[in-house]
């Protein structure tokens, strides 16, 4: 897949100070995050509406505590092909997509080929994960999982300042 050429738009100081808002109290009312950044309702409705046609804002959800949901083990996967065949890449790629426990997927350099972040209820989970799945696909060459033992910090929100 051809990688997509992505040139950052250009953000003033309100798109931002709406962003770094949105980011954190995401169920705000329009109303409410127009007195927030200091603008009209109005206003603040056509910069947000902009931010989304522009692909800024990608979509709306509700952040869920992993361990609370049930998804006590996380785990870093990095994986290995036995040969760089492009039906092999294009179909892992593919078959991931699909898979609700693989919560972030990155082609990387170095010494792996993929990096993946998973979840699971636990490591007998985890174990089935790998038996059932990733050992089956075609073309994996070397499977390393590092075991998350603590969560030191884990944000998703982007270092905007409202400033």
């Amino acid at each position: 897949m051809a990688q997509e050429e992505v040139i950052p738009a250009p953000l003033d100081q309100a798109d931002r100070r709406i962003l770094a808002v949105l980011q954190n109290q995401g169920r705000l009312t329009n109303q409410q995050l127009a007195e927030e950044v200091n603008m009209s309702a109005a206003s603040c409705w056509r910069r947000v509406r902009s931010l989304e046609e522009r692909g800024i804002i990608e979509g709306y959800a509700a952040l869920l505590n992993r361990k609370r949901a049930g998804f006590g083990l996380c785990v870093f996967v990095h994986i290995t092909l036995a040969r760089h065949v492009a039906v092999n890449v294009r179909e892992f790629e593919a078959v991931l997509q699909a898979r609700g426990e693989v919560l972030e997927c990155y082609a990387i350099a170095g010494g792996a080929d993929f990096l993946l972040r998973v979840v699971a209820p636990d490591i007998e989970s985890y174990d089935r994960f790998l038996e059932e799945f990733v050992f089956t696909l075609p073309g994996i060459g070397q499977v390393n999982s590092s075991i998350a033992l603590r969560e030191i910090k884990f944000d998703v929100a982007l270092p905007i300042t409202g400033d």
